[in-house]
């Protein structure tokens, strides 16, 4: 990110303190020769669903695990629920149900059974609760009518929403899912979206790590860019994209004639399926309106045109995806699953 969008961003978000939910500083984890996370600094402001985006190699997963208490920092601090980690995850943890790098369970029981043993070692469940909060946490995840079946015999759609299930066993102050649409139908997408847009609904802190920038886009308030390891951008999503610069589509009968005037006028546009498209950099909406209407050109519309997520990801990240396969830090994480 330019330093002025940055500014700009920060500016934004300025005269505001948010209670946080999580906090990252200078988080860093070194492997060996390879360094997985870079000086992390991240904050997850309380009630706010994060999307956490990054190309292959970022560091998601490991900056997750450090969030959770599963991987310990080389270097940094990680505060949970105003408890500092590792010491004060026992106080933590038990109000952040998670989803990470896919569920296991033991293949020869059934979803239903597999559910009731998770919920036997949750703390905040009494026993005589978890049998109708296992089947509450089935329904809600759309697994009801499956629940009987061995979990071997499940589809990875199938297997995600278990696992989805089990972070809903209780009522939490923080979910965090990693991929949790991997191998879901868009049936099932959606069903994922819409427990999201509930547990946000409720005031629950949710932190989601995805690919599918569309689904990001539809369900998170706040998103953390991670590249190389290290965070790019942070921050509300609203305020990422209006950061960045927007255009101003104008659709005429007279495009050419449009696009000549402009041109003349040093204002920077070029043709599209829509229409003229104008770059507003040094310049207004209302100045290229005047522009035209001044020559005679006829406006039939005329729209803003905001930075989407993908232009702005692949701006941030300068997405160059490589034919060699996994990066040092992909290795490192699969071999640790």
């Amino acid at each position: 990110m330019s330093t002025s969008t940055s500014a700009r961003v920060e500016s934004a978000q300025a005269g505001s303190t948010p209670v946080l939910a999580a906090r990252l500083r200078g988080l860093r984890k070194v492997y060996g020769q390879t360094v997985a996370v870079d000086r992390v600094d991240l904050d997850v402001p309380e009630g706010a669903v994060l999307g956490m985006l990054g190309p292959n190699g970022s560091g998601k997963t490991t900056t997750i695990r450090m969030l959770l208490g599963l991987v310990r920092p080389t270097e940094g601090e990680v505060e949970l629920l105003g408890k500092a980690l590792p010491d004060g995850a026992a106080a933590a943890l038990p109000h952040v149900g998670a989803l990470v790098e896919g569920p296991g369970f033991h293949p020869f029981l059934s979803g239903r059974e597999n559910l009731r043993r998770a919920a036997a070692f949750e703390p905040l469940l009494a026993t005589g609760s978890i049998k109708q909060a296992v089947e509450d946490a089935l329904e809600r995840v759309g697994l009801a009518a499956a629940a009987h079946r061995r979990y071997r015999g499940y589809s990875l759609g199938m297997k995600q929403r278990l696992g989805l299930a089990a972070a809903l066993l209780v009522e939490r102050r923080m979910i965090v899912l990693d991929e949790p649409t991997n191998g879901l139908d868009p049936a099932g997408t959606r069903e994922v979206r819409n427990v999201i847009a509930e547990l946000h609904h409720v005031g629950t802190t949710v932190v989601v790590s995805s690919h599918l920038l569309s689904e990001i886009e539809a369900t998170c308030t706040h998103v953390a860019v991670l590249h190389r390891g290290t965070a790019v951008a942070q921050g509300e999503l609203r305020d990422l994209l209006q950061a960045e610069n927007s255009a101003l589509v104008i659709v005429t009968p007279e495009f050419n004639q449009a696009l000549n005037v402009l041109r003349d006028a040093r204002i920077s546009a070029r043709p599209t399926m829509e229409g003229v498209r104008v770059e507003l950099i040094g310049t207004t909406p209302p100045a290229v309106i005047e522009a035209l209407v001044t020559a005679g050109i006829p406006v039939w519309e005329a729209r803003l045109q905001r930075t989407g997520l993908e232009e702005l990801f692949a701006r941030l990240t300068e997405a160059q995806e490589s034919d060699e396969g996994l990066s040092a830090v992909d290795t490192i994480e699969e071999g640790a699953r």
